[in-house]
C-alpha cells in the first residue's frame, strides 16, 4: 500500500492496494476477483496470517484485506459470471479490476446504430480516440462503493482516477453478488 493515503476510507485503501498489486502484473491482464475481508476478523480468525497482514495496530482494526479468487472464467461473459457468485458471510465486501478499451463523450455521436456487441467492440478497437483503461470497483455488503481508473497512456500511481461513482453499473452488478 505504498501509493495509498492513509487518510482514506478502508474502502478506498483497499481499492488501490488491488490497484497497485495489479498495475505491477502489467497490462494485458484478465479481469481479478477479489473477496474483501475485514483484517481484524482475519486475524483473530486466522493467526498464522498474522506475520502476513502487517502489524496490528488501531490502523489495522479499521482495514480491509483483499484476497484474490480463483480466475475469472474466459469462456463466460463477465456479467453472467457475477450472477453466479454467492460470498459467505465472512466476507464484508468484493472488488474486481477489468481491463477496457473507452472513448471520449465526444466519441459518442459518432458511433454507428444497429452494431451487435462483438461489431461495436471491433469499432471501438479501431476509433483513434481510443484509450485503454484498468477499472478496479469494490463494493462492501452495507453498500459503500468506490472504484479506481487508471490509463495505460498515464501508467503512474499519481494518475489513478478514485471516486465512488466512477464505473456505475459495475458496482451494482457486483453489489448484486451479496443479494441472496
Amino acid at each position: 500500500m505504498s501509493n495509498t493515503p492513509m487518510a482514506a476510507s478502508p474502502l478506498t485503501r483497499a481499492v488501490l492496494e488491488i490497484d497497485e498489486y495489479v498495475s505491477g502484473l502489467g497490462w494485458d491482464q484478465p479481469a481479478r476477483l477479489f473477496a474483501l475481508v475485514d483484517t481484524a476478523r482475519l486475524r483473530a480468525e486466522q493467526p498464522s496470517l498474522a506475520d502476513r497482514l502487517g502489524p496490528g495496530d488501531e490502523q489495522a482494526a479499521t482495514t480491509l484485506t483483499p484476497i484474490e479468487q480463483d480466475a475469472i472464467p474466459t469462456g463466460k461473459p463477465l456479467d453472467e459470471f457475477l450472477g453466479t457468485i454467492a460470498w459467505p458471510d465472512s466476507v464484508a465486501g468484493c472488488a474486481l479490476t477489468v481491463e477496457r478499451l473507452m472513448l471520449p463523450p465526444s466519441a459518442e455521436a459518432q458511433v454507428p446504430q444497429d452494431l451487435d456487441e462483438a461489431a461495436l467492440a471491433a469499432w471501438v478497437a479501431k476509433h483513434p480516440e481510443r484509450q485503454e483503461v484498468r477499472m478496479t470497483v469494490a463494493v462492501l455488503r452495507d453498500g459503500a462503493r468506490d472504484s479506481a481508473l487508471r490509463l495505460r497512456a498515464k501508467d503512474s500511481p499519481t494518475e489513478v482516477l478514485t471516486g465512488s461513482a466512477l464505473v456505475p453499473g459495475l458496482a451494482e452488478a457486483l453489489t448484486a453478488t451479496f443479494e441472496a
